[in-house]
């Protein structure tokens, strides 16, 4: 389990939730190319007039597989937070 020292970073002045320390470097670099490509999605359909709610509902499923959104990482054993990560490759 952690001692909380990990579970926030603070980005000018806004605490966020950290990326899930347990998932493997190659897979949460995987997960991150995801959620880049899907923000730029987004901004594509608004700059165009178009709806963005595919693309920032992209964005959400990435951010919950990295462990930054739903349910606290911290909070889940290993094999819950595996199937998290694991889940939003697939999706």
């Amino acid at each position: 389990m952690t001692d909380g020292e990990d579970r926030f970073i603070v980005v000018n002045g806004r605490r966020w939730r950290a990326t899930d320390p347990a998932i493997p470097e190659p897979v949460a670099a995987e997960l991150r190319r995801i959620l880049m490509a899907a923000r730029r999605d987004v901004g594509a359909a608004l700059r165009a007039g178009a709806d963005p709610a595919p693309a920032r509902r992209r964005v959400h499923a990435a951010k919950v597989a990295l462990g930054e959104r739903g349910a606290p990482w911290w909070e889940q054993d290993l094999d819950q937070r595996r199937a998290r990560w694991e889940a939003g490759l697939r999706s």
